[in-house]
């Protein structure tokens, strides 16, 4: 199984999120943060942060926008 903690997985995960919205016609954005090393996982973390509200996008995409 794909590690989505690590940073790659992380970054794979924000790109695959971004392609999902704007094939939807949504515009988002979403960055990996690094969290570095968190004894309870035994592990370092990097975490997603996006511009969504409640894992719904905020605004439409430029494109869908100029209709």
């Amino acid at each position: 199984m794909a590690d989505l903690c690590d940073k790659d997985g992380a970054q794979r995960l924000a790109t695959k999120i971004q392609d999902y919205w704007r094939k939807k016609g949504f515009d988002v954005v979403v960055e990996t943060c690094d969290q570095g090393f968190i004894p309870t996982m035994r592990s370092a973390r990097t975490d997603l942060r996006s511009d969504m509200v409640n894992g719904m996008p905020r605004r439409v995409a430029p494109a869908a926008e100029a209709c």
